[in-house]
């Protein structure tokens, strides 16, 4: 059986039907988990994919104030710039009733992701754990996080008994340097959905088991449940 074979897949006509849906789960393990343990935490991507979602997600009412939120992983660049996912969540998600949330960023002002490790581990360790939820992306290299194909240090990134929370990445096929949560903090969650749209992804995913892609390492585990939410 294919690694996507392994998880359950949810699938929607359209990528709009999908963003709704998605955002609707989210908010309801978000207020689940507030009423089971007084707080709840999102970990989520960057890209073009999540952003509808999170504007739909930005307005569920929720006792926000009890929600952490961090990210999967950062590119090393300034939270100003165009390539910061931390910008994006501060435009997309971090808006509307969603403001009140406690965000924990990926970027410090050290110059190397690689001597930042200490200060953003610290931040991380505030954060209530489990997670609730973890919200991947998917590149068409079959990438997830920042761990992508070739980088040095990828078997360290996908090993499950890694106790760091976090490791700078050198990309070798994508610009910038990471910073990026590790397989065993993306497992440390209740739920992870994987938030992919259209074909080529899909097919990217239904292979990733068999051309050793690094989302396989999601896909194929069995510590946390893995939902597929995909649309053309």
């Amino acid at each position: 059986m294919d690694a996507a074979g392994m998880s359950d897949w949810k699938t929607f006509g359209t990528a709009g039907e999908l963003d709704r849906a998605l955002a609707v789960h989210i908010a309801e393990g978000l207020r689940r988990d507030i009423d089971s343990r007084g707080s709840a935490s999102l970990a989520v991507s960057g890209g073009s994919t999540p952003k509808h979602m999170f504007e739909l997600l930005s307005a569920c009412e929720l006792d926000w104030s009890r929600v952490w939120i961090t990210l999967v992983d950062e590119r090393w660049v300034s939270t100003s710039s165009e390539d910061s996912n931390e910008r994006l969540l501060r435009e997309n998600l971090l808006q509307h009733s969603a403001a009140a949330a406690q965000f924990v960023g990926l970027k410090s002002g050290h110059e190397d992701a690689r001597d930042a490790i200490a200060e953003i581990t610290g931040r991380l360790k505030a954060i209530p754990r489990p997670l609730t939820t973890v919200v991947l992306g998917m590149g068409g290299d079959g990438h997830t996080a920042s761990w992508f194909p070739m980088a040095a240090n990828l078997r360290e990134l996908l090993d499950a008994g890694n106790t760091n929370l976090v490791a700078a990445s050198d990309p070798v096929t994508a610009a910038h340097q990471r910073m990026t949560l590790t397989l065993a903090t993306v497992l440390d969650c209740l739920e992870i959905a994987v938030h992919i749209t259209g074909e080529e992804k899909r097919s990217v995913l239904e292979n990733a088991g068999r051309e050793g892609y690094p989302i396989a390492a999601v896909l194929e585990q069995h510590i946390t449940p893995a939902t597929i939410w995909w649309a053309p």
